[in-house]
Formats: C-alpha cells, structure tokens, sequence
C-alpha cells in the first residue's frame, strides 16, 4: 500500500506539474497527508481513467444536408436546359449555314452559266437578260405578299395542325413548321431548272422567278429565324434599324395582340400602322434593344 502511494506521485509528476494550481504538500515518504490523501489519488484516477478511453468514443456522422441537395437540383436542370438549347442553337446554325452556302453556290453558278452559253454566240439577248432579273425582283417581292396570304388564310386555318408548332416552345431544332420552307423550294427549283435547260424568252422569266423565290427565302431564313426567333446569330443584320422593327412587328404577331396582324415580315410595320398598333410596336423595339445588349453571351 505504501509502495503504491509512494509511486503515484512519480507517474503523475508531468501532468500535475503542468497544472496553474500549486502543488500539496507532501510528507518525507513523498505521499501527502492523511486527511487530503484519498481525495487527491481519487481525482488523479478519476482524470487518468477519463483520458484512457477518449481514443475509443466513436462519433456517428451527421446526417446528410438534403436541403443543400435539394436546393441544387433547380441549378442542375436549368444548365441542363441550357446546355441542351445550346446544342439545337449549334444544330439548326450548322443546318441554316449548309443549307445557305449550298443555295447560293448554286445559285450563282446557274446564273454565271446560264448567261454565259447565251452569249457565246457573240449575240447578247437583252431582252431575255433583262426579263430575267426583272421577274427575279418582281418575284423576290411577290413572295412577300403571298407569304401573308397564305399564312392568313392557309396557316391559320387549314394548315394550322402545322403551323402550331411554330407558335408553341420548340422541343428540339427543328419544328414541323419547317416544312413550309422545303415546300416553296420546290417550285423555285423546278422553275431555276427549266429556265437553266433552256434558252428564250420565257424560260429566262422562269429562271428569274425561280432565282427570286430562292432570294426571298434565304433572307426569310436569316430574318424570321435568326433574327426574330434567334435560333442562330446573325451577327451585324441585328443592327439593321429596319431590321429590328420588322422583328418587333413579327413579334407581336405572335403576342395576338391585334388579331394576328401582323402575318407579312418585311412589311409587317406597315400592317401594324394601319391597325393602329405604332405604339406597341415602339415599345417592342425597345423592349428587343434592351433584351439584346443583356444577352450578347457566346450561346454555343
């Protein structure tokens, strides 16, 4: 008993001595004093008995932050739908670009063949030149008339089931919609290709008309599409002045603020004067200038 007494002040001279409190007096057998001797080898047990099992506590993890995971999954479905508008923007850019490259290749070797076998001969026919791209303006501006025609009188009502897609969000890069573009193609190819084929009066009035559809529907393309609806850049034609009001017109053709008007697009402005819609048109100008400049971000 003695001995272990006499021992417990050696093992705990470190920890004890590193205490701010004074040390006990103790005695010559180096054991304190009868009346302070239990309660002081009671308390260093009780300390060294408490720093032995600290290594063995287990600590459960806390549970899982299921609201910082669900705040997250808004964040993650909007760059989803991000990322996937941006893939149908690069889609439908690399559509338009084949499709207008290959057009207008096309187009100008047609033209730059079809006059050049006229004249080797050495007779230049005035006539038929000057009747081709005289019907080729004549038609590039008649398809603007029948554009509001049929999309009146045709889109709106029989061809509807169609022509809906166009006025509901797009799921994807193209719509059923597009169709109408390869259905007025067709008659320009076949008008282009007769009056390529052949020589005279009339098949150069047909190759001008031909030629003329297509230039209507190449700046159709790059207006209503990319300019309008923005499913590609068009990079300086945005700011066009006229150009951003034939936008905002189309715009509020799809708002069906004055009954659909208007449905031309290059004169669409001139149908909104006429049904009194000046104002909204201006305050649709400036709401697209604003949208613009907050939105000039590479997309692709």
């Amino acid at each position: 008993m003695a001995a272990c007494l006499s021992a417990a002040p050696t093992l705990l001279l470190r920890p004890i001595t590193s205490l701010s409190s004074p040390l006990p007096s103790f005695n010559s057998v180096g054991c304190s004093s009868p009346s302070r001797r239990k309660p002081f080898l009671t308390t260093i047990c009780f300390v060294l008995q408490d720093k032995t099992q600290i290594p063995f506590v287990v600590e459960s993890p806390p549970p899982p932050a299921m609201d910082h995971l669900d705040e997250n999954e808004p964040i993650s479905r909007s760059q989803e739908r991000l990322s996937r508008k941006r893939c149908e923007r690069f889609t439908y850019l690399v559509a338009a670009v084949m499709s207008t490259f290959g057009i207008t290749s096309m187009t100008a070797l047609a033209v730059y063949y079809r006059f050049s076998w006229q004249m080797e001969g050495g007779e230049v026919p005035f006539s038929e030149m000057f009747g081709t791209f005289a019907l080729s303006v004549g038609a590039a501006v008649g398809m603007e008339f029948w554009a509001r025609w049929a999309h009146r009188a045709l889109w709106h009502a029989s061809l509807w089931h169609m022509h809906e897609s166009h006025h509901r969000p797009r799921d994807g890069p193209f719509e059923l919609n597009d169709v109408f573009a390869i259905i007025n193609a067709v008659p320009a190819i076949a008008l282009m290709s007769y009056g390529f084929f052949h020589r005279g009066l009339v098949p150069g009035l047909c190759f001008g008309a031909g030629l003329g559809i297509t230039v209507f529907g190449m700046a159709y393309m790059f207006v209503h599409d990319g300019l309008v609806h923005r499913r590609f850049p068009v990079g300086p034609i945005a700011n066009v002045p006229y150009l951003r009001k034939v936008a905002a017109a189309h715009q509020l053709h799809h708002s069906d603020k004055f009954d659909g008007v208007p449905y031309g697009l290059f004169l669409g402005p001139k149908e909104l004067e006429k049904v009194g819609g000046t104002e909204e048109l201006e305050k649709e100008i400036s709401r697209r200038k604003r949208s613009y400049k907050s939105k000039i971000t590479p997309l692709l």
